[in-house]
């Protein structure tokens, strides 16, 4: 095949081109469908969060004991709705950033601690270690 001129040879794949991802099918086959097992893992993580607790996305990422807050983000955004994603925050205790004037607004209604600028959570009062406490 010719490309930009240049006589390209197709190469044969042995394996699956590497996911976004990082392998972890955070994405459904079909959008809005069924979560992947991952997905699930952290959405049972995020069910589990208190009111008036938040973990960051990376916190998430770290009790599943695989992934990255951004992988945790990425099933937020497809799957955030089925559960209290204003409990999950950013490493500067800012709320989500799809939507971080109803995540503070949700914040404050659950009695979540936050900074005197009211735009924070105090992750040092508020961050759950999934304890049960």
């Amino acid at each position: 095949m010719l490309i930009a001129g240049l006589l390209v040879q197709p190469v044969a794949r042995t394996r699956p081109p590497e996911s976004v991802s990082a392998g972890l099918a955070t994405r459904s086959v079909i959008v809005g469908g069924t979560p992947t097992a991952y997905a699930t893992e952290v959405l049972d993580v995020i069910a589990r969060i208190p009111a008036g607790k938040v973990m960051t996305y990376g916190d998430v990422a770290e009790y599943v004991g695989r992934g990255s807050g951004r992988s945790v983000g990425a099933v937020l955004s497809r799957h955030g709705h089925e559960v209290p994603w204003h409990r999950v925050v950013l490493s500067t205790g800012h709320g989500n950033p799809a939507g971080p004037v109803e995540a503070i607004t949700r914040l404050r209604a659950d009695g979540t601690p936050l900074l005197p600028d009211g735009e924070r959570v105090d992750l040092s009062r508020a961050r759950w270690a999934g304890d049960g406490a």
